[in-house]
C-alpha cells in the first residue's frame, strides 16, 4: 500500500472523531490530534483501535504516547507493517 493510501485511510478513520468546529480539509500531516483537531484521548484510543483493524497491526501503549500528529500516526503504521511483512 502506498503512502497516499495510507493517508487517506487514515483521514478517513480521523474524520468520524472530529468535533463539529474541525473539518475534514483541516486534517495535515503535521495536524496535532489532540491540540489543532481536537479529538479528546477516549476518541485517540477509539483511532488507535480503528487503524489496528484497518491496517491489521498490534498498537501498543507506547506507540500511543508517541502518537501526537498525523504523522506520527503514519510513522507508526509504517514502522508496525513493516514488522508484520518481515515475520
Amino acid at each position: 500500500m502506498d503512502k497516499e493510501s495510507k493517508y487517506q485511510k487514515l483521514k478517513d478513520i480521523i474524520k468520524v472523531y472530529l468535533p463539529e468546529d474541525v473539518m475534514v480539509t483541516d486534517i495535515t500531516l503535521d495536524s496535532d490530534f489532540i491540540s489543532e483537531l481536537n479529538i479528546n484521548s477516549a476518541h485517540l484510543v477509539d483511532i488507535m483501535l480503528d487503524v489496528e483493524d484497518t491496517f491489521d497491526i498490534r498498537l501498543e501503549n507506547e506507540d500511543m504516547d508517541q502518537m501526537k500528529t498525523v504523522q506520527d500516526a503514519l510513522t507508526i503504521i509504517d514502522k508496525k507493517l513493516d514488522q508484520t511483512s518481515d515475520s
